[in-house]
């Protein structure tokens, strides 16, 4: 059986447990539903003997928030399991989210190549720099999403471990 916890856009709070494919229970009480998927993001629900038509509007995993309408109603909730109970009891329920201000060196190399410009917007992912590190060239990419602030190293420098590369506004 999984267990979730539903935090619905008013901060309310739902215990889902899901037994199988077609029971479960929510808050401890036992519910039947059938789902079906129609096509794309459309699925057919029927719950406790009603039909319900739910569209999946948008989902962004990294914060578990899920954008849904039903029956032309648009919701908004964030999905919880376990596990993030468990990171929110160590405090490590935030560390995604935390803001990236600097870009450190993950080893000591050469700089080949930088790839970014003050004042240039980067997304998550995005090629910053080339350092070359024991004869192979390492990708730096960025973090976050962000805007560069400053760029710290010029092509053809030595940098050590940890040493600041570049900020991000």
């Amino acid at each position: 059986m999984s267990e979730l916890k539903v935090i619905a856009a008013n901060n309310k709070e739902y215990k889902v447990e899901v037994e199988n494919d077609t029971s479960g229970l929510l808050n401890g009480n036992k519910f039947e539903w059938d789902v079906e998927h129609i096509k794309g993001n459309a699925y057919h629900i029927i719950k406790d003997n009603k039909s319900y038509n739910l569209e999946v509007l948008n989902v962004n995993k990294e914060q578990k928030l899920f954008f849904v309408k039903v029956d032309g109603e648009q919701f908004k909730f964030t999905v919880k399991d376990q596990f993030d109970d468990l990171l929110h009891s160590l405090g490590m329920d935030n560390l995604a989210a935390a803001k990236v201000s600097d870009l450190k060196a993950p080893m000591p190399g050469l700089v080949l190549e930088i790839s970014v410009e003050i004042g240039q917007e980067v997304v998550k992912g995005e090629t910053l720099l080339i350092l070359e590190a024991m004869k192979m060239e390492n990708v730096i990419k960025s973090p976050t999403d962000g805007v560069i602030k400053s760029v710290s190293v010029n092509k053809a420098d030595t940098v050590e471990k940890n040493q600041v590369i570049l900020n991000f506004e």
